[in-house]
């Protein structure tokens, strides 16, 4: 057969992430990415891009350790690279802080992050109104660099992309041989996923240089992270809620949250405003289908749902959604064979 047309739908960090997997998998295949906004008008524009990890329930830890593993590995060459700067990716040291003691005393994550340790009663001073906490170093993306990093990767190796806003799978059949669905909260309404919904988080971008610290509540709600130019401040998790409109009161209530962790942002300065859904579901849907509709075929390859951790697994989910592509194109490969016979 001739080289398997494929098309991503979705442009945000899972979308680029997924397509460059595919390329650099599957050299052959011609992959053209669909979506009706690309960046700096995406979710993940809006994301912190933080690499610690979110828990999906219905997911085996070990699987979710692999996706995490892959990524930070991916994201930490790049990091210790000439492009660190254009891809917006660093390393950066911090707190995550808690006012009760967690039941799980290491997270499955802390033999990947660098020199995860308890913090000391020194560093603890700091804090308060904390029990306890631990200090590592992880990685940080300054997430519209990144895209815009992965779209001229992505380009280099002719991968062609348009606006386009997908309302049904099946109208990409006549044009492509397999469809990778990374449509993000689109999901809910391009494949009907009722298991798919919006968080809604609202964040600040401030700038204050002299803060080199992440710093991160216990649960997660409540965070300061340092970017390159811009420090992000969160944050909220609204269940259902599907409004993009930044809510003031909600933005006095997040500076505040985090003003109580770094008393030294009351000196912040440029405060923006950001709101993004997350697509969030139990589990990742990371899985192959094969739709069909009047005796004809569609094959495509879900890989969305990835809510508040989208960042921090976004290359080992690509990875596997990649593989899955080619269990496509073998499965194609076969179908054209069988029909010379």
């Amino acid at each position: 057969m001739a080289a398997p047309k494929v098309a991503v739908v979705g442009a945000g960090v899972i979308g680029l992430s997924t397509a460059l997997c595919i390329m650099e998998t599957y050299p052959s295949c011609s992959v053209t990415i669909l979506s009706e906004q690309f960046s700096p008008n995406t979710t993940s524009d809006v994301a912190a891009g933080m690499l610690i990890p979110h828990t999906y329930p219905d997911t085996p830890i070990h699987v979710q350790k692999q996706w995490f593993k892959d990524t930070f590995t991916y994201l930490f060459a790049i990091s210790n690279s000439a492009e660190a700067s254009e891809a917006g990716i660093h390393l950066v040291s911090g707190w995550q802080v808690f006012k009760n003691t967690p039941k799980e005393e290491l997270p499955f994550w802390s033999d990947v992050v660098l020199g995860f340790r308890p913090m000391s009663k020194a560093e603890l001073q700091k804090f308060p109104q904390h029990q306890s906490g631990q200090a590592f170093t992880t990685l940080k993306c300054d997430c519209p660099p990144y895209l815009l990093w992965l779209e001229k990767r992505l380009k280099a190796t002719g991968v062609q992309m348009y606006p386009r806003k997908v309302a049904d799978l099946w109208e990409l059949h006549s044009k492509y041989d397999i469809i990778v669905n990374c449509a993000g909260i689109g999901a809910h309404k391009l494949v009907g996923d009722k298991n798919l919904l919006p968080v809604r988080g609202q964040v600040l971008k401030v700038h204050a240089p002299w803060v080199k610290n992440f710093i991160r509540d216990g649960d997660g709600l409540t965070y300061i992270y340092p970017g390159i130019h811009r420090i992000t401040l969160g944050g909220t998790r609204e269940a259902e809620n599907w409004s993009l409109s930044p809510d003031p009161g909600t933005t006095k209530d997040i500076f505040n949250r985090c003003c109580s962790l770094e008393p030294s942002l009351w000196g912040a300065q440029d405060i923006q405003v950001k709101v993004g859904l997350r697509p969030s579901r139990q589990c990742v849907r990371l899985q192959r289908e094969v739709l069909s509709q009047g005796g004809v075929k569609l094959w495509v390859v879900h890989n969305y749902g990835h809510g508040a951790g989208g960042f921090s697994v976004h290359r080992g989910t690509a990875k596997e959604a990649a593989c899955l592509v080619g269990e496509c194109i073998a499965s194609l490969q076969r179908s054209s064979s069988r029909a010379k016979l």
